[in-house]
């Protein structure tokens, strides 16, 4: 698992742990049941206090992303089948995030749909 932080980022350090490790467990890179490191040492391997790293994991477990028992550790957490209207909501916003990046980057239709179906061919 890789997660980089940026100190000097506005954005709290738990919040950038928990958002990039939400992201993960969301594209699936994170699979259910799969082990996060325990908090020292993620702590420890971004130089952080233990306290920061404890704050992003328990952000994750009020999320229903992850569970943390006591000696087994923090895991992801079973996915819970989503119904048609959030799948369709997901779909809307990712699209219309995609959309601004390529009219952002001056991207014609035809060439961001060729990127999508690229996409989706090596998802």
């Amino acid at each position: 698992m890789i997660v980089e932080v940026d100190t000097g980022s506005a954005v709290p350090v738990y919040e950038q742990i928990r958002a990039q490790i939400a992201g993960l467990i969301e594209t699936g890179q994170l699979p259910p049941g799969r082990r996060l490191p325990p908090v020292r040492q993620l702590a420890a391997d971004l130089g952080l206090a233990v306290n920061t790293a404890a704050r992003a994991y328990r952000e994750l477990e009020g999320a229903g992303l992850v569970t943390s028992r006591v000696r087994h550790g923090t895991v992801v957490a079973p996915r819970p089948a989503l119904s048609a209207a959030a799948v369709a909501e997901r779909l809307d916003v990712a699209a219309r995030d995609f959309a601004r990046v390529a009219h952002g980057l001056g991207v014609g239709a035809e060439q961001a749909e060729q990127a999508i179906r690229a996409a989706l061919r090596t998802a």
